[in-house]
């Protein structure tokens, strides 16, 4: 995932006198520029190989398997030119997740607010469990915790949008591909809409998605399961500018509903739990003041990006 890291500072960080907070000076963090570079490395090599595996599975037409990918790793050690293959899917994704990851540094920065480049988590399923950015230092106004909060959501979906719209003009038409494989991938709405345009009168489930619109629909995922209005996703930051004293129920209501779409993901459960029992805090922001009148309208703007990228069942037939 890539939510943010916005732990609160220990007791001596602050100072509160009424609705002011006064920050104590802190020494400035070392950066290990070794780990954010190790941890990038890997999920390019991670996602490259997963993106390999699909492009041989797009081009034969068979259904991507992720089991039946962990076989790629042996042969690529084997025949390293091939993971060129892959780079399509990993570019990609590796390009939406650095979106993601920097709009929200970025919007840090301008704030003023001291954070962590983006450390990337490789993983062997579909290359990366995501990215996240660690805040190091309180955040003072609501102003400062929404751009933060939704800066990485947006520019992460100007990224895959047009990523979805140009892998689904190279995708291809299979009768019945979406349910032939081990695995079901759900169809978010976004998707549902540009294939119906790019393919007009062929059934959404026919159409066999390039690894580059695979990598988008990674990409949707992620920025779904963050937008989620739940403690300290992006989500969570946004509902806290407008809302900070509903906060907490929100989130606890949000957390209960997500434990029976696990019928239909598993992963909804697990994130349910983890969510209800760990992530429903949010740090106190001392502020007063509310939204202006732009950013209100780009509360609505994130909505719309969730709907859109939101499905219910992601993965079928197991998940992963």
């Amino acid at each position: 995932m890539s939510a943010q890291d916005f732990s609160p500072p220990p007791d001596p960080f602050y100072a509160a006198a009424g609705p002011e907070v006064y920050a104590a000076a802190e020494p400035r963090v070392r950066e290990r520029y070794w780990l954010y570079g190790l941890l990038f490395t890997a999920t390019l090599i991670t996602t490259t190989i997963v993106g390999s595996a699909m492009q041989t599975d797009f081009e034969r037409g068979v259904p991507f398997d992720i089991v039946r990918s962990f076989g790629m790793y042996s042969r690529l050690w084997h025949h390293p030119a091939e993971a060129l293959r892959g780079l399509p899917f990993s570019l990609t994704l590796m390009a939406i997740l650095l979106a993601h990851e920097f709009g929200h540094y970025l919007a840090a920065v301008y704030h003023r607010v001291e954070a962590s480049l983006p450390y990337f988590m490789p993983s062997p399923v579909l290359g990366t469990f995501g990215a996240f950015i660690r805040v190091r230092s309180p955040i003072f106004s609501k102003q400062a915790l929404f751009d933060i909060g939704i800066s990485g959501p947006l520019a992460g979906f100007t990224f895959l949008l047009p990523a979805l719209s140009v892998g689904l003009a190279f995708s291809k038409v299979l009768p019945g591909i979406a349910h032939q494989g081990s695995l079901d991938f759900g169809i978010p709405w976004l998707q549902w809409l540009l294939a119906k345009a790019i393919f007009p009168g062929v059934p959404v489930a026919d159409i066999y998605l390039h690894p580059v619109a695979r990598a988008a629909w990674v990409g949707m995922l992620t920025t779904a399961m963050n937008l989620l209005p739940i403690g300290q996703l992006d989500g969570g930051h946004i509902l806290y500018s407008f809302f900070p004293n509903r906060h907490r129920q929100v989130s606890t209501c949000l957390s209960l509903m997500l434990l029976p779409l696990g019928y239909f993901w598993w992963g909804w459960l697990f994130w349910g739990l983890v969510l209800l029992v760990l992530g429903r805090r949010h740090p106190a922001v001392y502020d007063p003041g509310t939204l202006d009148t732009g950013r209100r309208r780009l509360g609505y703007v994130a909505l719309a990006v969730f709907i859109l990228c939101f499905c219910y069942a992601p993965v079928s037939e197991g998940g992963f």
